[in-house]
């Protein structure tokens, strides 16, 4: 055995083999460097100048022919160096199985080892740093090996589809990568949760329509435009709003919208003589949107015409609710409190977890209240949860358990369910099919 070792040839195939090793490594470190490393960081050193980042970004776009040009040279290193291997344990031990079997386990312990798990281990500790590194080498080996692995592509697609998947098909969005990725980092502490409220809510304002923030119209403070004007000044005053809908004869025919410093305008030209205010006059013209006009056009439209307010209508008309720029603006930053806001939220928490909430309440305020994921594709308040779910309207003391949650019914006023309590449960799902 010892003069088989001292072989010129079979020395030169020990080291052809350990050379191979090496190879092998870098195309197992440079293929998890490159599919770990960020997109988003890369792009940054990429837009600083650095050419190694611009190559990486490049690879990364067509990630299939990356992948596929690193594993059929790790393939292929891989396979010569066993076949070498089992030359060599074949001078040594003879022909025969024992010689298989322990060149099996050798290129084993050695692929495994030092060609898979040490250089992955590098790699994924500082990907985008070993990402830069290899970019140009392996820039030139996917450049190689282009056309072998084109053409299988082009087999694994039609395997692919024989089988019903489109390999090029992604549910996943840009947006949801964002929102999942903050989503984790908040879960691990990295991002404050007020912080990852702020960047979920822009995400999430193309999918919403002004339906969905808009204030009902039973919550809007309206004036008649056939009140005396010293009646109007009090509304006004006791209101705490600064722009008023303003109805004549149905409160349905909205004919103007009064703003506060109008009023403070029209009184310091008459000295303050509230009998000689003449109200329609000084209304200005109401902007009627329709209540299927998503937030982001919303918000286009108020920077346009800087306007901040706008009366919301069905499609047959009808009043719907009011929306402003702040309704807006609080589906990013939160609910916003001037000094003449109430504190009156309508949700209690409770020591134990549950909370007391108003019917009207928005699933989406109280998800970002509360950090919980009640849906809110189907229903804009938590009361119309509750009645979509159960296909019903229930009667108070009734209480519903839907997508990991707790529904018990307070207080129902007519049809309308006024008050609920709400806990995480872990009884069976009753939801709706």
């Amino acid at each position: 055995m010892l003069e088989t070792l001292k072989d010129p040839s079979v020395i030169m195939t020990i080291l052809t083999v350990f050379g191979l090793l090496v190879i092998s490594a870098f195309f197992s470190g440079s293929e998890t460097a490159l599919t770990a490393a960020s997109r988003a960081r890369i792009h940054a050193e990429e837009r600083d100048g650095n050419k190694a980042a611009g190559i990486v970004s490049k690879l990364l776009a067509r990630r299939e022919r990356l992948i596929g040009s690193l594993l059929l040279g790790n393939n292929m290193v891989n396979v010569a160096a066993s076949i070498l291997m089992g030359g060599v344990m074949a001078e040594l031990f003879g022909d025969g199985g024992w010689s298989l079997l322990i060149a099996t386990v050798v290129m084993t312990a050695l692929i495994l080892i030092f060609a898979e798990v040490l250089p992955k281990t590098y790699a994924i500790t500082q990907p985008d740093k070993a990402s830069l590194n290899v970019a140009r080498p392996v820039n030139i080996i996917v450049s190689l090996f282009a056309p072998v692995v084109s053409l299988v592509q082009v087999i694994v697609n039609a395997m692919l589809r024989l089988f019903g998947v489109d390999s090029d098909a992604s549910p996943w969005t840009a947006a949801d990568e964002i929102r999942g990725a903050v989503d984790l980092h908040h879960q691990e502490g990295g991002v404050a949760k007020g912080s990852r409220d702020r960047i979920i809510g822009v995400l999430e304002l193309d999918d919403l329509t002004i339906e969905e923030v808009m204030v009902h119209r039973k919550n809007i403070v309206m004036l008649d435009g056939d009140l005396p004007p010293d009646q109007v000044l009090k509304e006004v005053l006791s209101s705490g709003h600064s722009r008023l809908p303003v109805w004549m004869n149905d409160t349905d025919n909205v004919t103007g919208v009064l703003h506060a410093k109008d009023m403070l305008k029209a009184l310091s030209r008459t000295n303050g003589d509230v009998s000689t205010l003449n109200v329609k006059r000084i209304c200005r013209d109401a902007w009627f949107v329709p209540e299927t006009t998503s937030v982001v056009q919303q918000l286009r439209a108020f920077q346009q015409k800087r306007e901040h307010f706008a009366i919301v209508v069905d499609e047959y008309g009808a009043l719907m609710g009011v929306i402003t720029l702040e309704d807006i603006l609080e589906e990013i930053v939160g609910d916003i409190q001037d000094e003449y806001d109430e504190e009156l939220d309508g949700m209690i928490r409770h020591p134990d977890g549950s909370v007391t909430v108003d019917g009207e309440i928005p699933i989406r305020d109280i998800n970002r209240a509360m950090d919980w994921k009640l849906p809110d594709d189907e229903a804009v308040t938590i009361a119309g949860l509750v009645i979509h779910e159960s296909q019903t309207i229930p009667e108070e003391k009734q209480a519903f358990s839907y997508y990991g949650y707790r529904f018990e019914i307070l207080e129902r006023q007519r049809n309308q369910i006024k008050r609920l309590k709400v806990i995480k449960s872990f009884e069976p799902d009753q939801r709706s099919e």
